[in-house]
């Protein structure tokens, strides 16, 4: 056979087991998803979490704050800076197949001792006592991948840029719901800062006639105190629910990445629409829609390229290595070519043994990593489910208690009038207007606060769906 072939045979062979793998990755394991949801009525395949939220929100003032947070909030700018980063080792592991080149240049020159073995050749080959030497020359080192290393480098590479990109949606998922919430909130209050001012109005005009009675002897003085604390508590609602519209102003500016400042509203929270079909769609849309599932479901291709890369370390690696360039002992012989060209190739094979244990252990290590990830995806995807079908209770719910609540409203505010009105005809007592007033307060306050809660589940189921980031 010819010597050649027999060098290389063995280094050939080795390459051609580059498209074996030492490690089977494991597949998507079965997520726990049902049928249909609990609670769901709709049943529509896409559902709501595939409406952009431009076209979801309807509102033109929330639509203006929730396009600034997605433009100008600082953990959205970091998210992108993040895939930024991402994109660049990406691109660098995408080289890892490419050989390593070096180039190197180099001038030395050495004065060995007159009585060493050296010194006495060049004195008498070259007839001087000092050697130089002059180099020029391109250095390719190449490892084979043969056991699937470099590749699974790239898809963890990958793989944790793809997180980066669902950690972006994440953020934007939960911003627009933390935003439409807090304007929902913002509009909650002005409407309770309007009953409350509505109220001391009418406890205003209560107290007037009380007093008016007081001075002519038909009510003791407890009637005029205890009308003046019925008054006392809607005053003190302004001053706090006043507080509570700026600290609720400032959160949102917060978040659409602006200084503290009053938020521009035009609209009453009863007059908010909500989308008609609130169609939660079908459970196997969720693992794709949800970001924080999607990451959970690359945490698991991460976690195959590591026990992967973990599996390859136990075993040889081949490592090609060429050199060739031009050398000289004589500045002026250095370029003079094809007489100073020189070249020179190797291939070696490198097998941990003493580290052996060791990358054992780190591949043992790595197997267990991957079995923690695939029970993290499958509690992700159950944790997810959990919202929706909360999500879906609290629509159907919170709506069947506000419209008893409006019911309750109606027939109080009827009272305060049949109350005030037998009041002034001398056929009902201040005891009877006061309960009237204090019980129309509580509930007109009540249906702002349900309102609100009504809006916030829908946000919260498109949340709970995936909603937001497209």
């Amino acid at each position: 056979m010819n010597p050649i072939l027999k060098i290389y045979l063995p280094v050939l062979a080795l390459i051609l087991l580059a498209s074996c793998k030492v490690s089977k990755d494991i597949t998507q394991p079965p997520a726990p998803l049902p049928f249909s949801y609990r609670n769901a009525v709709n049943t529509d395949t896409a559902g709501i979490a595939a409406i952009e939220w431009k076209t979801f929100f309807t509102d033109a003032a929330l639509l203006q704050l929730l396009d600034s947070a997605v433009s100008n909030n600082y953990d959205m700018q970091v998210a992108l800076k993040n895939i930024e980063a991402a994109t660049l080792i990406v691109r660098q592991k995408k080289l890892g197949y490419l050989p390593e080149a070096n180039l190197q240049i180099g001038a030395n020159i050495s004065r060995p001792s007159d009585n060493s073995l050296n010194g006495l050749s060049l004195s008498q080959f070259l007839g001087r006592s000092y050697l130089e030497d002059y180099s020029a020359a391109v250095a390719v080192s190449w490892e084979a991948d043969i056991w699937g290393k470099i590749k699974n480098q790239k898809a963890k590479a990958l793989a944790e840029f793809l997180q980066t990109t669902e950690a972006k949606k994440a953020i934007q998922t939960n911003l627009v719901a933390a935003v439409a919430k807090g304007y929902y909130n913002l509009l909650m209050l002005d409407a309770q800062l309007k009953i409350a001012n509505k109220n001391l109005l009418l406890n205003d005009s209560t107290l007037r006639i009380i007093k008016l009675q007081f001075d002519a002897g038909q009510v003791t003085a407890l009637g005029v105190q205890q009308a003046t604390a019925q008054r006392l508590v809607a005053a003190q609602l302004i001053p706090y629910l006043q507080q509570n519209i700026s600290i609720q102003e400032n959160a949102i500016s917060i978040l659409t990445g602006v200084l503290p400042a009053a938020i521009n509203r035009t609209n009453a929270i009863g007059n908010i629409s909500l989308p008609d079909n609130l169609s939660a769609g079908i459970p196997a849309l969720l693992v794709s829609n949800r970001p924080d599932v999607r990451s959970y479901e690359l945490e698991l291709n991460i976690a195959n390229a590591n026990t992967g890369i973990a599996k390859a370390n136990m075993y040889p690696s081949l490592r090609i290595t060429a050199t060739g360039g031009i050398n000289s002992f004589k500045a002026s012989n250095w370029f003079n070519i094809p007489a100073s060209l020189f070249g020179a190739a190797a291939g070696g094979l490198t097998q941990p043994l003493f580290q052996r244990k060791t990358l054992k252990t780190q591949y043992e290590l790595a197997k267990i990593e991957r079995m923690q990830t695939v029970i993290q995806f499958r509690q992700s995807v159950l944790t997810a489910v959990g919202e929706v079908s909360d999500a879906l209770v609290k629509n159907e719910k919170i709506k069947e208690q506000k419209e008893i609540a409006v019911i309750r409203v109606n027939t109080l505010q009827q009272a305060i009038s049949n109350a005030d009105l037998l009041f002034r005809n001398g056929m009902a007592t201040y005891l009877e207007v006061i309960t009237a007033q204090s019980n129309t307060l509580q509930g007109e306050l009540e249906l702002a606060a349900l309102k609100k809660e009504e809006l916030n589940a829908v946000v919260e189921l498109y949340r709970a769906l995936g909603g937001g980031w497209k």
